[in-house]
């Protein structure tokens, strides 16, 4: 069960970080793919309702490998739940209340949290060393519970979606097809 959910989490962020490169990509050449557009326009429009779906499916992901799989979560990987868990609140306050500036005070976080899976992918991947703060308390930072397709782990899958909720808190209609309502 535990490598099923770890297959599914894998694909749910390569899912999450493919649809912010086509969210990307419909920014950089505007409406002149009709099928990019629309991906984007949709993702606009539906923005509080996504990012709510990423950071509930990060928040419960997270709580499922630390409580039921036995996981210890290394200092790394607190600091990106203290960014992640506030989002998913934040988010559904914003959706019940239609809040469009809700999105203003997921950035904040969502930029934060990306900043220290950044770098716990890199301690990860050997890249940079670990360094003692990580080990004070808990595991290193550099183990690895697991690399699903090889190269996807815990933290490069809160990367995926810190950035899936920037990209969907950045976005506008207006810059991707103007000429949309």
């Amino acid at each position: 069960m535990v490598e099923a959910i770890q297959v599914v989490s894998g694909v749910l962020a390569l899912i999450a970080a493919a649809g912010s490169l086509v969210i990307v990509i419909a920014g950089v050449i505007g409406g002149r793919s009709p099928l990019v557009a629309a991906i984007a326009r949709i993702a606009s429009r539906h923005r509080a309702e996504l990012t709510l779906a990423v950071a509930v499916v990060a928040t419960l992901g997270s709580l499922y490998f630390s409580e039921v799989a036995g996981y210890v979560p290394c200092r790394l990987c607190w600091f990106q739940r203290i960014a992640m868990y506030p989002v998913a609140v934040i988010a559904l306050v914003g959706l019940v209340r239609h809040d469009r500036a809700a999105r203003w005070y997921v950035l904040p976080l969502a930029m934060a949290g990306a900043g220290v899976s950044s770098y716990h992918s890199m301690i990860e991947q050997g890249w940079l060393s670990d360094s003692a703060s990580c080990s004070l308390v808990g595991p290193s930072c550099a183990d690895v519970w697991f690399r699903t397709f090889g190269f996807m782990t815990l933290a490069l899958m809160a990367l995926a979606g810190f950035v899936s909720i920037i990209v969907l808190n950045t976005i506008s209609i207006d810059s991707i097809d103007p000429d949309q309502p």
